[in-house]
């Protein structure tokens, strides 16, 4: 764990009653950088004590409204302002934290133990419970030290990756006995017993609309709250940076910055796919003009991605879904070595404000069963005239939309997602006990017309982000950055979900309809208006396949598991090097489930 705290490092360990519980905690220094700042932290009076993983960025507000109501500070970490306003408030406490945060409470006189997560799983949190007692910890590697035995392999979540390519969807990781604590879940245990009722959830999206909204003012609650966000989480007393593409949401971040502290100097880092339709570095080097940013950059090549593969798949603890985060791998350790230590980033924007292709599905949905049938047509008729959008497409989403259960399956199968694939052994995964289906995972309350905020409400806490900031903690803490995600916030999420969905989606199909507006002024327009989108995106095809040669020797060593045939991977993957079939991200997924796979067991 040093990676992810290499300032400081510190355990105890606490009789209460007839259990003995340690507290471990590996510091990287950013708000206070005093001993006085160091952890595992207690309470004046010795009842509580407290490890944090993450930062509360509204803990000078917090700490203000507590020095009211009588509570006194040493220091000037959010840390012990989080073990005053638990003290004060408890678990009450949790929905007014503005920050990213999976922290451990310990009780001595009630003899609890808390486990918390941030609402959207900025942080990471894994634990196990068993005879042998309750562990956690931050990242796989560390709580796999603790547990008695050797790890067994979850054969369910490998074959939900690899035949489907979920991962990150359920508490289950792809070890057997270790979970992940949920976002915006918190977990009691009781030492007496040693018994607990299991994670509880704190905070969930309300996706009612409020009455009365006019745009013009949702445009400037947007922006208000927006710049407050980038206010608070540019504090730091260590130098700061934030990760560039060049995409709307990440040259917000930067802007904003700019708007708010003029005179602060700000590092940009960005990653260039030269000589790829996939390079954005027009847009990156507007930015950075823009705003009078320092930049830097770093190109890829297919021999870095191999030099760097493994560690880059013991780094993520787990497998992932494509070679994209390599790129972001690579733009951390540039952070690192240019001797910044926080960045910001624009992770979430898209699952808050209906970015990607604009959710077609849902607001089809939505006006279809509200009766605005000419409004479906013209929003169907309008998005389809975007970029990588078709009328096709559209009206798949919205039959998948329609289509629930079964129905969605016999779907699935009919356009060839079959359940188990061919180099996959049926009987083997049968044995292992293991359900071979698709992915269903658990929705989110939904209101009738309001389809498109259920879905973003989904996707904050269920699915797709929670793989995606995974990746990015990860990623940023395997060199000792944090990464800070300033649209990522609860009134962020409360205030946008409660708008008119044609607030978020335009009429004409435009994503981000709000939130463009509200950054006309701070953003140049012509980033503004941009119709496509890229992120940090790397031309993966190419990449594999130009090295075909390494990536079949991966593929031969023997992992010995029966569930899987590997004599039928490298078949299928000749046909796949040789242009024989299309491209597939199945590729990525053999290789990395592979790799992982020989480092972990």
């Amino acid at each position: 764990m040093h990676h992810r705290g290499p300032d400081n490092s510190d355990a105890e360990l606490y009789a209460t009653g007839e259990n003995l519980v340690g507290l471990g905690h590996t510091r990287l220094s950013i708000i206070d950088l005093s001993a006085a700042a160091h952890q595992p932290m207690h309470s004046r009076d010795a009842r509580w004590s407290v490890v944090l993983n993450g930062e509360i960025f509204n803990y000078r507000e917090l700490r203000t409204e507590l020095q009211a109501l009588g509570h006194r500070f040493a220091s000037d970490s959010d840390t012990e302002v989080l073990l005053a306003a638990w003290a004060q408030w408890g678990a009450d406490c949790l929905p007014h934290l503005a920050g990213m945060f999976a922290f451990v409470v310990l009780d001595k006189a009630a003899e609890t133990l808390t486990c918390v997560r941030d609402a959207f799983g900025i942080k990471p949190f894994f634990y196990a419970a068993g005879d042998d007692g309750f562990c956690f910890a931050s990242e796989l590697p560390a709580l796999l030290e603790l547990l008695p035995g050797d790890a067994r392999l979850n054969v369910q979540r490998a074959y939900d990756y690899l035949a489907h390519g979920d991962y990150d969807s359920t508490p289950d990781t792809f070890f057997e006995g270790v979970q992940h604590l949920p976002p915006g879940h918190c977990l009691a245990l009781d030492l007496g017993t040693g018994e607990s009722a299991g994670a509880v959830r704190w905070w969930k999206p309300r996706i009612e609309q409020r009455e009365g909204w006019r745009f013009g003012d949702a445009v400037e609650q947007v922006r208000e709250q927006f710049l407050q966000n980038i206010r608070l989480h540019l504090r730091s007393d260590m130098p700061l940076g934030a990760a560039l593409s060049g995409g709307i949401d990440s040259s917000a971040v930067v802007c904003a910055m700019h708007h708010v502290e003029p005179a602060l100097p700000i590092h940009t880092f960005s990653f260039i796919a030269v000589g790829s339709d996939l390079n954005e570095e027009q847009w990156v080097d507007r930015i950075n003009a823009q705003v009078g940013a320092i930049a830097h950059k770093v190109h890829v090549t297919p021999l870095e991605l191999a030099r760097d593969l493994d560690d880059m798949i013991r780094t993520q603890g787990e497998p992932f879904g494509s070679t994209s985060i390599y790129a972001q791998y690579r733009v951390f350790q540039l952070a690192r070595e240019s001797g910044i230590t926080v960045t910001l980033d624009g992770q979430g924007a898209d699952e808050m404000l209906a970015g990607y292709n604009g959710y077609p599905g849902p607001r089809l949905r939505s006006l279809v069963e509200t009766g605005r049938l000419g409004d479906a047509w013209q929003f169907w008729t309008a998005w389809a005239q975007w970029p990588g959008r078709t009328r096709t497409h559209g009206a798949k989403a919205l039959v998948r939309q329609l289509l629930e259960g079964d129905l969605r399956d016999t779907l699935r199968a009919f356009r060839g997602g079959g359940l188990v694939p061919d180099w996959l052994n049926r009987q083997a995964l049968e044995e292992n006990h293991v359900v071979c289906r698709f992915p269903r995972h658990t929705a989110e309350p939904t209101l009738h017309g309001r389809r498109l905020m259920a879905e973003l409400a989904q996707n904050l806490t269920n699915r797709g982000l929670t793989a995606l900031l995974r990746h990015g903690d990860r990623n940023s803490m395997r060199f000792s950055i944090e990464s800070r995600v300033p649209f990522l916030t609860l009134d962020m999420a409360n205030l946008l979900l409660s708008m008119p969905e044609d607030y978020l989606v335009s009429p004409q199909g435009e994503t981000k309809r709000v939130f463009r507006a509200a950054m006309r002024g701070i953003v140049p327009s012509d980033v503004l208006d941009r119709r496509d989108k890229i992120g940090f995106a790397t031309p993966e095809q190419a990449w594999l396949l130009s090295m075909a040669g390494t990536v079949r020797e991966w593929l031969r060593v023997d992992l010995g598991l029966s569930f899987l045939n590997q004599t039928k991977v490298l078949q299928e993957f000749h046909l796949f090097a040789t242009a024989k079939k299309p491209f597939s991200w199945q590729i990525w997924r053999w290789i990395n489930f592979s790799r992982w796979y020989q480092h972990y067991f």
